[in-house]
C-alpha cells in the first residue's frame, strides 16, 4: 500500500513539472524579441545601425568586427563602426542578447575576391582572433526572471504538498 502512495505522489509531482514546461517554453516564444543589422553589407571602417525590438531590458550586442555595445532598455538602436581591419568578403556573426533570449544576424564585409571554397549555405564566420574575453556581463543569475522562478517553485511546492497531504489522508482512512 505504501508503494502505491509513493508512486502516486511521484506521478503527481512529475505531472506538475510536465504541465509547467509548455508555459515556460511559451514565454520564450512570445517574447517578440528580434534583431537586425542595417545595412547588412558594409566596407571596413563603415558604420552600421543595430536594431533590437521586443526586449524589456538592455540588449548586449557583440561581434568580431566591433567592440561590444549595450543598447539601453529605453532605446531600440545603436550605431557602431566596423573595424578597419575587417576581412573583405567575410561574413561575421552579430549576436544580440536580451537576458536569456538571443538573436543573430550576419554582417558581410564588402569587397574582396570570391573564395573558391566559400559555400553560400555555410557562410564564413571567422572567430574573434583580435578580441579578448568580455567579462563582467552578468553572473550565474543573469537574465533570469525571479518572478517566474518564484511562481514555478511555488507551483512545484504546492503539487508536492498536495500529493503528501492526499497520501497521508488516504493512509489515515485505510488505518481506521
Amino acid at each position: 500500500m505504501r508503494a502505491i502512495r509513493v508512486a502516486s505522489a511521484a506521478l503527481l509531482g512529475v505531472s506538475a513539472l510536465v504541465a509547467s514546461a509548455p508555459a515556460a517554453h511559451a514565454s520564450g516564444d512570445s517574447s517578440g524579441f528580434w534583431a537586425r543589422v542595417v545595412p547588412d553589407t558594409v566596407e571596413p571602417g563603415g558604420r552600421v545601425r543595430l536594431h533590437a525590438n521586443g526586449c524589456d531590458q538592455s540588449v548586449t550586442v557583440s561581434s568580431g568586427v566591433f567592440d561590444t555595445v549595450v543598447i539601453p532598455r529605453w532605446r531600440t538602436t545603436a550605431r557602431v563602426t566596423v573595424d578597419r581591419d575587417a576581412r573583405r568578403g567575410a561574413v561575421y556573426e552579430v549576436s544580440f542578447y536580451c537576458g536569456t533570449f538571443w538573436q543573430s544576424a550576419d554582417l558581410r564585409i564588402a569587397g574582396g575576391r570570391p573564395d573558391p571554397d566559400h559555400r553560400p549555405d555555410h557562410p564564413d564566420h571567422p572567430g574573434h582572433p583580435d578580441k579578448g574575453v568580455k567579462a563582467g556581463a552578468g553572473g550565474s543569475l543573469a537574465g533570469f526572471d525571479l518572478k517566474e522562478i518564484g511562481l514555478g517553485a511555488a507551483l512545484i511546492t504546492g503539487a508536492i504538498g498536495t500529493a503528501y497531504h492526499l497520501s497521508r489522508r488516504r493512509a489515515d482512512e485505510s488505518d481506521a
